[in-house]
């Protein structure tokens, strides 16, 4: 079963990089232009991750976060966010697994919030298995 990812940001070259960057290591990934589209695609798929920039119209990446967080089908999902430095956008976001700056060497950065994002997920998929063996 292959691996799925959510991309939500509103510029098109971003997007575009970033689903491909996630193909190129095996995901399957869906793509969105803002939070309300990404809430919509959610109704019909469960991503195993989801990169998101904060600002964008309609439903931007903190509102987006705050409906993730409050369902418990989508309360667990890692949340790699992807931002310009010069959006304003504070990296202390702490409801996300990993925070990159889209403005600089952006390939590098999602390779290591990727490795972090994973390797974390590995940990507690591994820590489910080990409880339900008891």
């Amino acid at each position: 079963m292959s691996t799925v990812a959510l991309v939500v940001d509103d510029s098109m070259l971003i997007r575009y990089t970033v689903c491909r960057f996630l193909e190129e290591r095996g995901f399957t990934v869906e793509s969105a232009t803002n939070g309300v589209e990404a809430v919509e695609i959610l109704k019909r798929i469960h991503p195993d991750l989801i990169v998101t920039d904060m600002q964008m119209p309609k439903m931007t990446g903190s509102d987006l976060i705050t409906v993730l967080k409050a369902k418990a089908e989508t309360a667990n999902i890692p949340i790699i966010i992807v931002a310009g430095r010069a959006s304003g956008f504070d990296q202390q976001e702490k409801r996300a697994d990993f925070s990159i700056y889209k403005d600089i060497d952006l390939q590098g950065q999602l390779e290591k919030a990727l490795d972090a994002v994973m390797r974390g997920t590995r940990k507690k998929g591994a820590a489910k298995q080990q409880r339900a063996a008891k």
